[in-house]
């Protein structure tokens, strides 16, 4: 379904105007007819690489949104309230694409969306690199579900979780531990490839620079079609390829 599965009825707005003056005679809907059209639009991220045992990296940032606020500081100058939108993204570290987005409330924490970011991604994903807000039972569980492995750089102070003596397969976040307890931090992140989480903060970087760091729709559903509208952009634009970056001796 698209915007533009309905008749139109009027051509008024901005949207019209630029048309006119360059001279197509198409109807075109204003905006208050792509907002109200906007919330029942599903958007498809479109994959141009997919590919099996991919590495997938994840992270999360806010969005702002127009709010109350916002309109007092422009008025009176006081009474500032900010309001925020989270957009969580899987990325796929070898070609750059999003894989997946899900956008919440601000009070979200970011393992309770980790099931929604790998749903369908069974036999897909080799390994999940994220930081150390995703390190809970349930982040660990989410990615065992799908058969990956889980590189998740545990919290400062961790302990254990089984001893040995449960009923199933040590889990992922002791080995993990262990190995950080007998080699240290750093060598852990070399020879885990975690440092390659980085790029899902690049992918953050790219949508906050390229469709800036704000949300201009008014409704949840139309803020998370805007959102989703920009990851299927994005995924347009790696396309034909990303920058390639490696040292130069001098």
């Amino acid at each position: 379904r698209t915007l533009f599965d309905l008749p139109l009825r009027g051509c008024k707005g901005l949207v019209a105007d630029p048309l006119g003056l360059l001279g197509f005679d198409l109807d075109a809907p204003d905006y208050s007819t792509l907002s109200r059209r906007g919330n029942t639009l599903d958007v498809k991220l479109p994959h141009y690489k997919r590919r099996e045992n991919i590495w997938m990296v994840v992270d999360s940032s806010g969005l702002k949104i127009y709010g109350e606020g916002e309109w007092k500081v422009r008025m009176h100058g006081i009474g500032k309230r900010r309001t925020w939108r989270k957009l969580h993204i899987a990325v796929n570290a070898d070609s750059g694409e999003i894989e997946a987005g899900v956008l919440t409330t601000a009070d979200v924490h970011d393992s309770e969306v980790l099931d929604d970011l790998l749903s369908g991604k069974e036999g897909q994903v080799e390994a999940v690199a994220a930081d150390g807000a995703y390190d809970t039972r349930d982040g660990y569980q989410s990615i065992s579900r799908i058969g990956a492995k889980a590189v998740i750089p545990p919290r400062r102070g961790a302990r254990i979780w089984e001893h040995g003596n449960g009923p199933g397969p040590p889990v992922q976040r002791d080995e993990n531990l262990r190995y950080i307890r007998k080699h240290g931090r750093k060598k852990w992140k070399e020879e885990s490839g975690y440092h390659r989480r980085s790029l899902a903060e690049t992918g953050i970087f790219r949508i906050k620079t390229i469709f800036t760091d704000k949300l201009r729709s008014r409704t949840f559903d139309n803020q998370a079609t805007e959102a989703f509208l920009r990851l299927s952009l994005l995924n347009r634009m790696t396309a034909p390829g990303m920058p390639e970056s490696y040292p130069v001796d001098a």
